[in-house]
């Protein structure tokens, strides 16, 4: 039997979980770097909603794939799509408004939030369209 699928879906729930515990953090014990730009909380205030939804949907996938339904397939191809795109615009702002040099946990932090973004989303993709169904 092939792990990948169990493996990725396990992924898929873990980082559903991750979504809402940075938001959750975000919130309650601020997350916000020392002198973040004056566009930063606009930015930021954008995502908890997409982001949410992101996470149900992951949750759901990962569910999916555990069971073996076929709609996991699918809907684990759109939410890596939609982790990749939110990745990728996360990586534009933090890119044009020097947010990976304002601290070394800063910098650590939103590379790591934006690789997974981009590198799981791609992991996705690629192990669901290389495995048969």
């Amino acid at each position: 039997m092939n792990p990948y699928p169990r493996v990725l879906a396990v992924l898929e729930i873990v980082t559903s979980i991750g979504l809402v515990i940075f938001w959750t953090m975000f919130f309650t014990i601020g997350l916000a770097p020392v002198s973040p730009p004056p566009c930063y909380f606009t930015f930021e205030n954008s995502f908890p909603v997409p982001d949410l939804i992101l996470a149900v949907g992951f949750l759901i996938a990962g569910i999916l794939l555990l069971k073996k339904s076929p709609k996991g397939r699918t809907l684990s191809l759109v939410c890596a799509g939609a982790l990749m795109f939110l990745g990728v615009l996360d990586t534009s702002f933090n890119v044009q408004n020097g947010m990976y040099t304002i601290s070394v946990g800063d910098t650590i932090s939103n590379a790591f939030i934006n690789l997974w973004c981009i590198g799981f989303g791609g992991v996705v993709v690629y192990r669901i369209m290389m495995t048969p169904s």
